[in-house]
């Protein structure tokens, strides 16, 4: 997958779970964290969500719970 196309991803939906963007490009979600790690370092996405739980349950899956915000306009 290209960086690129993330990006354009990111940009398009705005606000995006890890699970979402998993099943688009079907990658595991540990392949793509390095990437998006790579975007937020650049100021392009930020990590709007890094809870383990929703704090209802504790069975939601992590990557639920995972979001990324497109945030360069």
């Amino acid at each position: 997958m290209i960086l690129q196309e993330l990006q354009t991803y990111l940009k398009e939906r705005n606000t995006v779970p890890l699970s979402e963007i998993s099943t688009r490009f079907k990658m595991d979600s540990d392949a793509l964290r390095p990437m998006l790690k790579k975007l937020v370092r650049k100021g392009r996405i930020r990590q709007i969500q890094e809870a383990s739980t929703c704090g209802e349950c504790c069975k939601c899956d992590p990557a639920l719970l995972e979001m990324y915000e497109w945030v360069k306009n």
